[in-house]
This record gives C-alpha cells, sequence and structure tokens, in this order.
C-alpha cells in the first residue's frame, strides 16, 4: 500500500478495538485470578501459608494486604503480558485486528521494542491518552502515540494479516 493511501485510525475505530480487547483482557485477568487464587487456597489448606485464626482462605485473602496485592499484580502483569506481546509480535491485538488498525513506527530504520510498547501501555492511561484524538484533528495521534513515536493506521483488507504472529 503506497503512503498517501494510508490514513491514521480516528478516535471511533480505536475505541472499538478498545473495547474489544477490554473484553479479551477481562478474560485474562479472570483466568489468571483463578489460577493464582487456586494455588493460594491450595497453600493455605496445606498450610504452607499460615492461616492466622481464619478458618477460611476467602477470609483470610480479604483481610490480607499482602496477598491481594499479589493476586492483583499477578492480573496486571498477565493483562500487560497479552497487550506487549500481542503489539510486539505484529502490532495489532486482536481488537486492533478486528478493525483493521495497526501500530506502526515513525522512526525510521528503528524497532519498536519492548520498551517503549511498555511507556505506550503505560501512557495510554487506560485508554484516556486516546482522547487526545478528538482534539488533534490534523495528526489524529494519542498521548501514547506521541510519546513513543509511532502512528495507529488503519489497514486494507488485504494488508490486515496475521503473518508476522
Amino acid at each position: 500500500m503506497s503512503e498517501d493511501v494510508k490514513k491514521r485510525a480516528g478516535f471511533f475505530r480505536r475505541l472499538a478495538a478498545m473495547v474489544y480487547d477490554g473484553l479479551i483482557a477481562v478474560a485474562i485477568g479472570m483466568l489468571s485470578a483463578l489460577v493464582i487464587i487456586g494455588v493460594l487456597t491450595a497453600l493455605f489448606a496445606q498450610g504452607i501459608i499460615p492461616n492466622q485464626g481464619f478458618e477460611h482462605f476467602n477470609e483470610f485473602i480479604q483481610q490480607s494486604v499482602i496477598y491481594t496485592l499479589i493476586v492483583q499484580i499477578w492480573v496486571l502483569i498477565w493483562v500487560s503480558v497479552f497487550f506487549l506481546w500481542f503489539w510486539k509480535h505484529g502490532g495489532q491485538t486482536l481488537g486492533m485486528r478486528a478493525w483493521r488498525i495497526r501500530i506502526f513506527n515513525l522512526r525510521e530504520n528503528d524497532e519498536v521494542g519492548y520498551k517503549r510498547l511498555f511507556i505506550r501501555l503505560i501512557s495510554s492511561l487506560c485508554g484516556l491518552g486516546t482522547l487526545l484524538v478528538l482534539i488533534d484533528f490534523k495528526n489524529k495521534l494519542a498521548l501514547q502515540d506521541r510519546l513513543t513515536q509511532t502512528e495507529v493506521l488503519v489497514l486494507s483488507k488485504e494488508e490486515n494479516h496475521h503473518r508476522a504472529w
């Protein structure tokens, strides 16, 4: 596809991809929480985690800031891995693929590495960084695009393949 035909993705296309990816992220979060809570429950039942006077694990974890934090960090890691892996391997998450948009590098001859992708993940502010696209009519760049020197372009049906995964 020639450069003049490619266009940057607008707010509503990005929003639709975010909703799609949000549903997937919730599912990944739920599954990862299920795994870690299952492991912690088994450790609690075996006495490896001291019960501290609680009879059931659910009572224990509701009162334990440390174990609740462990679960939250575990879930956050897995959800982050979802985004980072898909962005690194093909430039698209599943939602971006469904809406035919992809991350491209604005820097010539430079790879978009995990460091820049992590900055992109953090600077998106759970989607709030994309609101900048509504104000920036000319460039259609979100906060995360500007900070990582990337852009999100609309792909044709032919270009929207998964060979890079």
